[in-house]
């Protein structure tokens, strides 16, 4: 059975998106991050309210809170400046806008200077975007900020078979050439890798998962997320009754990122975003979560978990 889906596809099963206002971001907080320099960093995230991607993406749930058409020109920076009010002093910025920040469909390009006064007070302004809407406007933007720009891109994964069926309408060289692109601008990047998409084995998520961080950090990221896939946005659970999609084991997650780690290529963040879903075993999960959490905060690798009930499960 195909892993091919049309954009009609994976719209037609979709449910409905969350109730969105434009003028408000749909969340923010300040958490800390591993910085660049190797310390920690309080790190501001607004996840803005505009439109939806026009990338369909097979695993994709960010469309759930975003809108249908364009926001309205100062819609944008009203929510960052919403958000800022309420935050507490952070040394990076985040900006996720569950899209392209560089979409002029999603981000008016008539806000972009009142975004960049808006970010010139930190040392850092991480955005989101698409491989193939990574131009020179990148470069003009950060220039307009004054600060460093990190962009991070989904790269998925690095397997050119399973890329293809992802509806990312990007190859591996698409993306290559986005991080050249972005570097010779001397703008940072960091990258998001799946960790066991639809019809991957566990054994070889954990494979593909490996080669794509390898693959990440020769194309000159400086860091990188590992997404363990999870479904919520219709097209997954499709999948997932059809036995096509099974969601990754925290144990996997737990060992790609402490393999990577070994490398000192660079910064490995696991998601933690709903991780208890991927709990395979309720005695060590509290213990694999935190541990996972450590590894996030320190970049080290923390001592290993032993638990019995997960050994009496390989036997």
């Amino acid at each position: 059975m195909t892993l091919h889906f049309t954009d009609e596809e994976i719209l037609a099963a979709r449910p409905q998106r969350n109730p969105v206002d434009p003028k408000l971001p749909y969340h923010f907080l300040v958490e800390p991050e591993f910085g660049p320099g190797g310390q920690l960093l309080n790190t501001a995230t607004i996840f803005l309210t505009n439109r939806e991607c026009p990338f369909r993406c097979l695993m994709c749930d960010l469309w759930k809170n975003t809108t249908e058409t364009s926001v309205p020109v100062g819609a944008v920076p009203e929510q960052i400046r919403h958000a800022l009010e309420r935050l507490p002093a952070a040394t990076q910025l985040k900006l996720y806008n569950s899209g392209n920040f560089f979409d002029p469909k999603a981000i008016p390009r008539e806000d972009l200077t009142e975004i960049a006064n808006l970010a010139g007070n930190y040392e850092t302004l991480i955005v989101e975007n698409h491989p193939k809407l990574c131009s020179d406007q990148c470069g003009e933007f950060q220039q307009r900020c004054g600060t460093q720009l990190e962009v991070a891109m989904g790269l998925e994964t690095s397997e050119p078979a399973v890329l293809a069926t992802l509806n990312k309408r990007m190859t591996v060289d698409d993306f290559k050439q986005a991080c050249n692109r972005l570097l010779n601008q001397e703008i940072r990047i960091r990258s998001f890798v799946l960790l066991r998409p639809p019809g991957v084995s566990e054994d070889e998520g954990i494979k593909q998962a490996l080669n794509s961080l390898r693959f990440a950090f020769d194309c000159g990221v400086d860091c990188c997320s590992i997404i363990p896939v999870r479904s919520g946005n219709g097209i997954m659970e499709q999948l997932q009754r059809d036995g096509r999609f099974t969601g990754p084991a925290l144990r996997s997650l737990e060992f790609v990122q402490q393999e990577a780690l070994t490398w000192n290529r660079g910064r490995v963040f696991s998601d933690l975003w709903e991780i208890d879903r991927f709990a395979d075993c309720l005695e060590c999960a509290t213990e694999r979560i935190e541990r996972i959490r450590r590894m996030n905060l320190t970049q080290r690798i923390s001592n290993s978990i032993a638990c019995d009930a997960c050994d009496r499960q390989n036997l």
